[in-house]
């Protein structure tokens, strides 16, 4: 072989591979979307709002608009937990990628509350009266329960199966990781006993706020509504808050009354990350084939 056509074999093979590799970067598995740091005004709060968005590169029709998923953060967290420790930008651009879900807006927003009314500040109206209005105003999203699902950790847990129980005609489906319903009270461990959202005026823990805000208060109210919410739940094997009894307990429930649209899962791990993060692929397909 001359170095000329030794040289030229080379050539050849560089531009193959020079090829195949702009294939691989043009191709849809290396879309990516985009993430938004903001803040609204609250009336609810009288202070800025801030929320985190996850918004698809794919764009939306006005025949198909974003479905919209509300993540919610667990106790003292923040609107970018799920960014900074559960992986929510890869997992959401990989699976939409690969088309297991349709594209769709990811809300994070950040609470000082356990997302409800709480001693400190109105985070359930915040999040009804300010937050839902704004970002379907200022987003192409779906705008019925059929494109509108919420989700969330621990305490955001907590708020999710507040939220789909008490408004069943907004929320086309649930997921519930990890979650804080506990019943009759939390165990002493629990940071509710700790956070402003539930300590009165002279820093006691207020048990009364709790089990009026609970899941077991809501009840009645979302079998008088006859409106069916599917909901995922899942809780690590080792959970030091003993979430697995309190998880399966709202399973079982939720199962007695509609059978065919609640799912369990335990999972081998504790109260972490490690938990939200592996199982988050599982949470976004289930919510959004609810949409499909």
């Amino acid at each position: 072989m001359t170095t000329m056509t030794y040289a030229l074999k080379q050539l050849s093979l560089y531009l193959l591979l020079l090829g195949g590799f702009g294939l691989a970067l043009s191709s849809p598995l290396s879309r990516a979307g985009t993430v938004v740091h903001t803040t609204i005004d609250s009336q609810a709060l009288q202070a800025p709002y801030p929320l985190t968005v996850y918004i698809p590169d794919q764009e939306p029709t006005q025949e198909s608009p974003y479905p919209v998923i509300y993540l919610l953060h667990g106790s003292f967290g923040s609107e970018n937990d799920w960014l900074a420790n559960g992986n929510l930008k890869s997992t959401a651009d990989r699976l939409m990628a690969s088309g297991k879900i349709p594209p769709a807006l990811i809300v994070m927003p950040g609470s000082q509350s356990w997302w409800l009314n709480g001693h400190n500040e109105s985070a359930e109206n915040a999040f009804f009266e300010d937050l839902i209005p704004y970002i379907e105003a200022s987003y192409p999203t779906a705008r019925t329960r059929a494109g509108r699902f919420v989700a969330g950790l621990s305490a955001g847990g907590y708020g999710a199966t507040r939220f789909a129980l008490k408004h069943p005609e907004l929320f086309g489906a649930a997921a519930a990781l990890s979650p804080a319903t506990y019943v009759p009270l939390p165990p002493k461990n629990s940071s509710a006993h700790r956070h402003p959202a539930f300590l009165d005026a002279d820093e006691r823990f207020d048990e009364q706020l709790w089990q009026r805000s609970n899941y077991p208060a809501l009840w009645d109210d979302y079998i008088a509504k006859n409106i069916t919410v599917p909901f995922y739940i899942n809780s690590g094997d080792h959970d030091e808050f003993n979430i697995a009894h309190h998880a399966t307990a709202l399973f079982t429930k939720l199962r007695d009354l509609q059978p065919d649209a609640a799912e369990l899962r335990i999972v081998d791990g504790a109260h972490d990350w490690q938990v939200w993060e592996q199982t988050l692929p599982e949470v976004l397909i289930f919510l959004l084939t609810q949409h499909q």
